[in-house]
């Protein structure tokens, strides 16, 4: 059934008007009519399965007719990732966003071989991407700020893995086949790599875990992809899915 990301309130009853790229899709592309169903969602009210209610030249409405899912939180699982070009940036969010990040940081460090993003874009990748696998909520896309700030502000409460091919590190598989659950980030930093000062700052932090991945260098659109599946695997809620629910894949 077709997913909708909204910003409307959702209850029994609610009326809802989606956007009017959102109408046209449903009306024009999907050829919805009085009566079809579709499932909307907006990261607090759970998924509502609505049906059409009111057609029209400038759009559409839908009401919330039943509760499909409640609620429920994923992972506390944020992706730091240095800017990179923005096609591979772009491959990054939208498989964050499979993957199951809650919030994607966006970090200027100093080898950054790309200077600026477009959070709109990102945002909007984000959410299609969320609408298509399912997950009740859709990431966050934090605005582009220096690496070194986000170090100096790392909360302390929160687990960091560190992806480090420049230095001694752990095996990632060991490293968190030893971690405790909880909040963890993951850092990827830039083809270019980190700075010697990055580094350096990053090491020093107290809940940091360097770790390689493995012995290719991976660009780091590879790298995120890999680093997030491998946390999932052994902290996330993988060990936890439907398992009819995970073999459905889209093509």
């Amino acid at each position: 059934m077709i997913r909708l990301f909204v910003d409307d309130a959702l209850t029994l009853g609610a009326r809802v008007v989606p956007r009017p790229e959102q109408a046209r899709y449903l009306t024009t592309v999907m050829r919805l009519k009085l009566g079809d169903e579709a499932l909307l969602f907006n990261g607090r009210d759970g998924e509502w399965c609505a049906a059409i209610s009111d057609v029209g030249k400038r759009g559409c409405a839908l009401t919330c007719i039943a509760l499909a899912r409640p609620q429920a939180a994923g992972p506390d699982l944020e992706l730091i990732i240095a800017l990179i070009k923005r096609p591979r940036l772009e491959t990054v969010v939208e498989k964050a966003a499979e993957l199951g990040v809650r919030r994607v940081v966006l970090a200027q460090a100093r080898r950054s071989n790309a200077d600026r993003a477009r959070p709109e874009r990102l945002a909007a990748i984000a959410t299609e991407a969320a609408e298509q696998t399912g997950r009740l909520d859709v990431p966050e896309i934090v605005e582009p700020q220096k690496l070194e700030k986000i170090i100096a502000a790392f909360p302390a409460d929160r687990r960091l893995l560190f992806c480090d091919e420049a230095g001694e590190a752990s095996d990632i598989l060991a490293a968190l086949g030893h971690a405790p659950a909880g909040a963890w980030s993951i850092l990827i930093g830039p083809e270019g790599g980190f700075a010697p000062e990055e580094r350096e700052a990053l090491r020093s932090l107290a809940n940091v875990s360097p770790v390689t991945l493995g012995p290719r260098i991976l660009r780091a659109d590879t790298a995120a992809i890999a680093a997030l599946s491998l946390w999932q695997a052994a902290l996330g809620d993988w060990k936890d899915a439907d398992p009819v629910a995970s073999n459905r894949h889209r093509g």
